[in-house]
């Protein structure tokens, strides 16, 4: 056998090994995403309101404010989400369980997170976050009520006016991070 030929049957039996090797781990990774349990898909924002939870710690359901449609830029866009004014460093937590689809710096936004829910229909938006929890990535599941930022007042957010600006769209499963219809969380809220 020539060094040519013993070449090919090396890189083959290379190749054809590390396909197996691919194949069997997407193989295994099907499995397990049928064996974890799915979230029902819920059509009607306002049933899956029932799991909300108000995002910043210590502000009661009846502190809320809606500012949701208030003009921005002198009237050039309205304001799709709602404002909850709170202290500087306040823990900012996850409204609904998901997992974290984006962490961004935007100049308007800030810091911010997008969290989707685990049947991908939901996005939840916190912006001008001070700061990430200590940890927190993208990919990483999250919990309803676990802290994953801090009150702050980043991106076009006034400096003396600390608040979290939340926001839910709601969106296909193949539509991006910055997708999606937004809807009001006022009342989702406040239910």
């Amino acid at each position: 056998m020539t060094w040519r030929a013993r070449l090919k049957a090396v890189l083959s039996a290379g190749l054809l090994g590390s396909l197996g090797w691919i194949v069997g781990a997407a193989v295994l990774d099907a499995r397990r995403m049928e064996a974890q349990p799915r979230a029902p898909f819920v059509s009607d924002p306002a049933k899956a309101a029932d799991r909300l939870v108000v995002p910043v710690q210590g502000i009661g359901r009846e502190a809320l404010v809606d500012t949701w449609g208030h003009s921005r830029q002198g009237g050039r866009r309205a304001h799709e989400a709602i404002d909850i004014m709170a202290r500087r460093g306040t823990p900012v937590l996850a409204a609904a369980p998901g997992f974290v689809e984006k962490l961004f710096l935007s100049q308007r936004g800030g810091i911010t997170v997008y969290v989707r829910s685990p049947d991908r229909r939901t996005i939840y938006y916190y912006a001008h976050l001070d700061r990430y929890a200590p940890g927190l990535a993208e990919r990483q599941i999250v919990r309803a009520g676990q802290v994953i930022g801090f009150v702050g007042t980043t991106g076009d957010a006034a400096p003396d006016a600390p608040h979290l600006h939340f926001a839910i769209n709601l969106a296909r499963p193949d539509e991006g991070w910055w997708q999606g219809q937004a809807v009001n969380p006022y009342p989702l809220l406040r239910r």
